[in-house]
């Protein structure tokens, strides 16, 4: 990637003077052309080829029929996007509208001179304004302009996710039923539970086979909803800016904490002990429907989704076994403190090079019409939805089926939108409920309502991403993963030494830079 970049410097510098003073065609007389990056999620459980289906046919057509605009989809991998991205922007051959979920690198490529300032073509968002809404992080301004910078520049316009939930932590409710044992509200709670899964086998899959806590390599996620709670719960604003460094939480007063938790649990066999060799996502998921795991934490929908299958796989190996959500562990004020997300999905943006700028952003505006996003996220009453309640409750297609959506409510496709959009938030998120086929909407909005409840978004301060967090963001958190792994596999006597270290090399190699920096930048924003 690093040599992709340095190429991509001498490709945006040559493409930056063919660009200058270049406008768009006029959006009259022959069509224009275009081309758009798609996810390309594969094929796998039946979904189509990501730019050739039912849904790019009626988009093209549609499109060309009231902007006098040709689309090509461009395919990029869902799970390689950063890889990919940054090889086309070197090559000059990104599509005319990008987007991505990595902050970082559009800044890379803005710093760079790679991608076009949106200030002075934001007239051509009329819709996209409306759509977008107000920035609840920034009462009174409008959510389309949060990545303006402080001379006016716009590099990105995010996209708005409707779903702020971010994680869970499930248990086997049957095992607790077998073992008389209630689901858990406490942290203490949640630890017998595991201890007596441990000791007591309830699947009576044989105690060497018991996992009463799955974990994979990513520690980082699979284990916040054990570890965040233990971090000050009465930070103020600005602390909780200034620690987040690198988007990761290891710096923050009582962390530690947390991770020590993790390591006792460890030690004392109720996390899973190879978790740190798990590194593909569908051996954790097999893992888990397997029956032998007793909990387990993640995307607060996991063991929901369809694609992935995980609870009903685990039902064909064990028709009675269940996965619920719960609320246990505490902080040190008694309440269960939880992660969700901000209002920003994925940012999209235009390369520099671009030919068609204006078109690109024509329909990037013409996405966001609701006569144009509401087919797109239902389709065809009858064949693609039914409306229950006034509610969208999407109709499962088979596989194969040109009509199937690749993404769920064909997020891919929409850009600004990330979910269900009926003008309402609570209907959304009954909306989302109603797209898990074959679980209740009400077991949906449970996971839903539990992964929100006491949930903080981060603290946003909208400023460019800054040098040191773009030049050490991506080594701080490559050593987070390491540290958190051999912390949690440490004996109890090597804890310590081991996070000490630990942390003082991750402020060597960047962390203390970032965190200055990030103090500098709270000092003009905090008064």
């Amino acid at each position: 990637m690093k040599k992709a970049l340095a190429v991509l410097i001498i490709v945006l510098m040559t493409a930056a003077l063919s660009f200058a003073g270049g406008g768009s065609q006029p959006q009259t007389g022959d069509a224009v052309s275009i081309t758009v990056q798609l996810f390309d999620r594969g094929t796998d459980g039946g979904r189509s080829r990501a730019d050739d289906n039912a849904w790019t046919d009626w988009i093209k057509e549609k499109v060309l029929r009231d902007l006098n605009i040709n689309v090509t989809f461009f395919p990029v991998g869902r799970w390689t996007e950063g890889t990919d991205i940054v090889n086309l922007m070197a090559s000059g051959s990104a599509p005319d509208l990008c987007y991505s979920y990595q902050s970082d690198m559009i800044a890379n490529f803005r710093d760079m001179g790679g991608i076009l300032n949106l200030t002075p073509h934001l007239a051509l968002l009329p819709d996209a304004r409306r759509l977008l809404g107000d920035d609840p992080a920034f009462p009174g301004t409008d959510f389309i302009v949060r990545d303006r910078e402080p001379d006016g520049r716009m590099f990105s316009i995010p996209s708005s996710r409707v779903a702020l939930a971010q994680r869970n932590i499930f248990i086997r409710k049957d095992w607790l039923d077998a073992l008389g044992l209630p689901v858990p509200t406490t942290t203490a709670q949640f630890e017998a539970a595991l201890v007596a899964f441990r000791d007591r086998d309830p699947g009576n899959v044989g105690r060497n086979n018991v996992i009463p806590f799955a974990q994979d390599s990513d520690a980082r996620w699979g284990l916040a909803n054990l570890i965040h709670p233990f971090i000050q719960p009465n930070l103020s604003d600005r602390d909780r800016f200034v620690y987040a460094v690198a988007g990761r939480n290891i710096y923050f007063p009582g962390f530690v904490d947390g991770v020590r938790l993790m390591n006792r649990w460890y030690n004392e066999g109720l996390i899973f002990r190879d978790f740190p060799l798990i590194q593909v996502a569908d051996d954790f998921y097999n893992m888990i429907k397997s029956g032998f795991v007793g909990a387990f934490s993640g995307n607060w929908d996991l063991p929901y989704r369809s694609d992935l299958a995980i609870l009903a796989d685990l039902r064909r190996n064990v028709p009675n076994a269940d996965f619920v959500p719960v609320d246990a562990i505490q902080s040190s004020d008694g309440i269960t403190h939880k992660d969700m997300f901000d209002k920003v999905g994925l940012r999209v943006f235009v390369p520099a090079f671009s030919r068609q700028p204006e078109a690109a952003l024509r329909y990037l505006n013409w996405l966001c019409i609701p006569e144009n996003y509401m087919f797109i996220q239902r389709g065809h009453e009858g064949v693609n939805h039914e409306m229950v309640d006034g509610i969208p409750q999407i109709i499962t297609r088979p596989p194969n089926d040109p009509w199937i959506q690749n993404s769920a409510q064909n997020i891919d496709f929409t850009m600004l939108q990330n979910g269900v959009e009926t003008g309402n938030q609570d209907n959304n998120i009954r909306a989302l409920a109603f797209s898990y086929p074959g679980f209740s909407s009400d077991v949906i909005l449970n996971a839903y309502n539990i992964s929100v409840r006491n949930a903080r978004a981060p603290v946003v301060v909208n400023v460019p991403t800054p040098p040191n967090a773009a030049m050490y963001g991506q080594t701080l958190q490559d050593m987070t993963n390491a540290l958190l792994a051999r912390a949690i596999t440490a004996s109890p006597a090597d804890f310590d030494r081991v996070w000490t270290t630990g942390i003082q090399d991750w402020l060597r190699s960047g962390g203390q830079a970032v965190f200055d920096e990030r103090v500098e930048i709270a000092n003009q924003f905090f008064r």
